[in-house]
């Protein structure tokens, strides 16, 4: 990723500080915890984590979580790839600021399973919320993903017909599509609104050991981050109804930024 500002500007510097405080933070009082479980069966454990009432420490892990995420996702929104082109509109850093958040879920999926492992193989004593949790992430990783596929146009467009077109058969061709993603979003928050609805408010769980909160979670995130899918399809037809029209090849596809880099590692690891 580059090293140059995308929106922070001054800001960068704080928020830097304030990522690797909760960070540390965070990481702390999650090995403290974690020590802790291992000498004392009734120590506050990930069951507490979910419902951390009348537990200052379980709060202050969740708040610490939060803070972490949040500052982390800000501060990596700031840097962008070879390949990413710079946001443009307030909705291009939401959904760049969520994309990252996504980035840093993957990271926790893998520590979430590694540690699953190493309890369950090394120590024998295999946790009652790592696969739960693990898909409770990826659930939101995968609608994540939709969304940054949409601010950063990669998702699957068929260009054949749509390059020969004129310019004004091309801007029509767009508003139909964003027009029928609208068209689906509104039939499924239609349709799903009355059921996240009452998942969320009766906090229904996922009746198990651990029993997470999944569904009420997971159903009204797909409402509201489907709705930002088709409100990042309208700002990129926005931003883009002025441009010049563009041509495609299969040329497109090749990533010289990686190609560069891939050979560079194959050279050092000659050299080595």
């Amino acid at each position: 990723m580059t090293g140059e500002s995308v929106w922070l500007g001054p800001l960068r510097r704080p928020v830097q500080i304030l990522m690797f405080l909760f960070v540390a933070a965070a990481v702390l009082l999650f090995a403290w915890l974690a020590v802790n479980r291992v000498l004392d069966a009734d120590a506050i454990g990930m069951s507490e984590m979910l419902r951390p009432e009348g537990r200052p420490l379980a709060v202050a892990m969740l708040g610490l979580l939060f803070g972490a995420l949040l500052f982390t996702a800000l501060f990596l929104s700031d840097t962008i790839g070879a390949i990413e082109p710079r946001p443009d509109g307030f909705f291009d850093l939401v959904s760049l600021v969520l994309s990252r958040l996504a980035m840093v879920g993957i990271v926790l999926v893998v520590m979430v399973m590694f540690y699953e492992v190493v309890s369950r193989y090394v120590f024998e004593k295999p946790t009652l919320w790592a696969n739960e949790l693990s898909l409770w992430i990826a659930a939101f990783l995968f609608l994540l993903a939709g969304l940054y596929a949409m601010q950063q146009r990669s998702h699957i467009r068929i260009y054949i017909i749509y390059d020969v077109m004129p310019r004004w058969a091309q801007k029509l061709s767009d508003c139909v599509s964003v027009l029928l993603i609208w068209a689906f979003t509104v039939s499924l928050v239609w349709g799903g609104y009355n059921e996240a609805y009452a998942k969320l408010f009766r906090w229904e769980t996922f009746g198990t050991a651990w029993d997470p909160p999944i569904p009420a979670t997971v159903k009204p995130g797909i409402l509201i981050i489907i709705g930002l899918v088709a409100i990042q399809a309208l700002s990129n037809l926005i931003a883009d109804w002025n441009k010049a029209p563009e041509h495609h090849s299969p040329a497109d596809e090749i990533d010289e930024t990686e190609i560069e880099t891939i050979k560079a590692t194959l050279k050092g690891s000659d050299n080595g």
